[in-house]
């Protein structure tokens, strides 16, 4: 399979299929005050985003699966064919309810845009490549994360919101032709025994619960429907443990829990999933509601983290040829164990020039031990189980994102500025030191293990 893959191609196609995931985030959420505008329907103006996370978050883990029974490539042209096609939709709603089901579809999609380029990459690259090309991976969040801002406004301004999704279109094309004519794959021709059962108790639970949290943040209180989630989400969560256990393929291998590797890298995933939504939530919320400046001076606070993490990916692809998966992971997180406490220190007349430094330094820290992290999932298992390693990664670090913004948002001030913010926010910041922690004690568990214990198939 190696012999006959164009590698260059591959990584052109995974790139821009990166981008496409990485950009959508920041360029939908700055065209969104004219989507309210011209759509109404203000009550579902966090769904549009909350919806997309939603489904990303139970699709991740599916198609990571399906890439190990029916191949990488087949796959991956399907998720971006719906990712395409929701897009278009999304571009062509006429409300904010077609908007939000269209992005749905959207979302599901990109759950195969979030995992399987990872897939490939385990795939296509040894282990001393794997954490080089997962740092131009990262370069391309990094660059995402300050064009998604600049294009969303530019479009909007300039030509209409529709096409900030309309855009999509010749960038997935792009990608599909690449990867198609340039990964060669071969897969053992038989029947297919697919976790229907399992999909749906994990869709159901899943959805159960992040519906649960979004109404536990709108409601400020326990109610009996959002009991009645959670219900749901408990039960739903005991039967898919009880599918899987039992299943011939599936969808989500309880074995991966036994390999030390997978495990660590799941839990940490999820901690430093949990601080990185928060940081880059309230950061620009700290700029705005407390040092009372503009929105322009919340994106250079934030700028720096676009531009150091890459720098850290790069960095700790070096390192892992030359050290331990722990070391390096273990570098990164006391690196944001530091930032966390950087962002503690913040005061009303705090400097946006700190701030950059404080956000540079968590940057660098997340391009280490994510990388990192990654690397261990990619080389923990072979070819017929590294899809869904990788989908169980992307689900915990989902997760984590998820349920960060959730649950921090229970601290935050009903009142968005002035001293009350900035004493939820303080709140919040040392919330953040925690997890930070735990998440180093979580990767210390790793120093023991080399590199080489790492199945590199």
């Amino acid at each position: 399979m190696k012999g006959e893959t164009k590698q260059k191609y591959v990584v052109f196609s995974l790139l821009i299929a990166t981008f496409l995931t990485a950009i959508e985030g920041t360029i939908v959420s700055t065209a969104m005050p004219k989507i309210v505008e011209d759509l109404g329907g203000s009550q579902l103006y966090t769904w549009v985003i909350s919806v997309y996370l939603l489904t990303t978050v139970i699709s991740t883990p599916v198609f990571g699966k399906l890439a190990d029974l029916f191949g990488r490539k087949m796959m991956f042209v399907i998720g971006v064919v719906i990712f395409l096609i929701g897009s278009t939709l999304s571009g062509l709603s006429q409300t904010m309810e077609q908007l939000v089901i269209f992005r749905a579809i959207q979302g599901i999609g990109a759950g195969a845009l979030t995992t399987i380029p990872f897939t490939i990459i385990g795939d296509v690259f040894t282990y001393e490549q794997r954490a080089k090309v997962q740092g131009w991976i990262s370069s391309v969040w990094g660059i995402s994360g300050i064009v998604g801002p600049l294009a969303g406004g530019f479009i909007v301004d300039t030509i209409s919101w529709h096409w900030i999704f309309f855009m999509n279109l010749p960038f997935g094309i792009v990608a599909l032709f690449l990867l198609w004519v340039s990964l060669h794959e071969q897969i053992e021709k038989k029947k297919q025994t697919i976790d229907y059962a399992g999909i749906f108790t994990f869709a159901v639970s899943m959805t159960a619960f992040l519906y649960a949290l979004t109404l536990l943040k709108e409601e400020n209180q326990v109610t009996g429907s959002i009991l009645a989630l959670f219900i749901v989400t408990v039960a739903g969560l005991g039967l898919f443990i009880w599918i899987e256990a039992k299943g011939k393929e599936p969808m989500l291998p309880l074995s991966l829990f036994k390999i030390r590797f997978i495990t660590v890298a799941n839990i940490a995933g999820f901690l430093l999933g949990f601080i990185l939504v928060t940081v880059t939530f309230y950061i620009p919320l700290w700029v705005q509601g407390v040092t009372n400046l503009n929105a322009t001076f919340s994106g250079i606070a934030m700028l720096p983290m676009s531009l150091t993490w890459p720098l850290g990916a790069v960095l700790s692809g070096r390192l892992l040829v030359k050290t331990s998966i722990g070391k390096v992971s273990l570098i990164g997180i006391v690196i944001i164990v530091a930032g966390c406490l950087g962002l503690v220190t913040f005061q009303t007349d705090t400097t946006i020039p700190w701030m950059m430094f404080i956000t540079a330094v968590l940057g660098f820290g997340f391009g280490l031990a994510l990388t990192s992290f990654t690397v261990a999932v990619q080389s923990a298992v072979d070819w017929n189980m590294r899809g869904a390693a990788m989908g169980s990664n992307n689900l915990m670090r989902n997760l984590g994102q998820a349920i960060g913004i959730a649950v921090s948002g229970l601290w935050l001030s009903d009142e968005l500025s002035g001293k009350a913010l900035e004493a939820s926010l303080h709140t919040v910041f040392i919330m953040l030191v925690i997890l930070a922690l735990a998440a180093s004690l979580t990767a210390a568990f790793l120093l023991k293990k080399k590199g080489n214990e790492l199945s590199i198939q």
